[in-house]
């Protein structure tokens, strides 16, 4: 009897001992830190695409940040003595410009057809609420993402077909163009009493 007592405790023991192993070992392999995934490295058409990225962020947002009621707003109808506003884009035509500029300019890259209606920088006359308006300026980015995929270090220094420019200059300059006049779009906000909303978050 006292035989197999032993030899039970003697089981019951190893089996612990195996239990606590395999415990130990999944704990270990848990807690172990995960190796970091490499991250792609960086190429000339992710690069314009980031920054693609940065400025349709900042430009529809401040489109969507404008009331409805005050999307036509220009400064030339507060009538500040000096000013010289007289015949400038309304908020509306500001944005519609960005917009049938991104088409213009990348629009070679692509090879993509001009929307119809468009004749001029400021877009088409037919746009004229805000959720319209939006979405071209939307559609116009989405060109700007797809321009920016075609560029390679092989091509980004030739011209496209029915251009002068450079690919790479063509790209970068409708970011640039967008900022130029997103910095009036933010005047427009504030004149309007509405903090852009890359300012609010900057608030404390």
């Amino acid at each position: 009897m006292n035989q197999i007592r032993k030899s039970l405790v003697l089981a019951v023991l190893s089996f612990s001992v195996i239990a606590l192993g395999q415990d130990t070992k999944s704990a270990t392999a848990t807690s172990a830190p995960q190796e970091p995934q490499p991250q792609p490295s960086p190429t000339v058409a992710s690069t314009v695409d980031r920054e693609i990225s940065n400025i349709e962020k900042q430009v529809v947002e401040a489109a969507e940040a404008m009331r409805e009621d005050k999307f036509n707003f220009s400064p030339e109808s507060l009538n500040i003595a000096g000013g010289d506003y007289k015949g400038v884009r309304t908020f509306a035509v500001q944005v519609k410009h960005v917009a049938a500029s991104n088409y213009f300019i990348w629009s070679p890259l692509t090879g993509d057809k001009l929307p119809e209606g468009l004749k001029d920088g400021n877009g088409p006359e037919n746009l004229k609420t805000k959720a319209d308006i939006i979405r071209f300026l939307k559609d116009s980015f989405a060109l700007g993402h797809r321009a920016a995929a075609t560029l390679t270090t092989q091509n980004m220094l030739q011209a496209p077909e029915h251009s002068k420019s450079p690919r790479l200059r063509l790209a970068t300059f409708g970011v640039a163009h967008a900022y130029d006049h997103y910095g009036q779009m933010v005047e427009y906000l504030r004149m309007n009493g509405i903090v852009p909303p890359a300012s609010r978050a900057a608030q404390p």
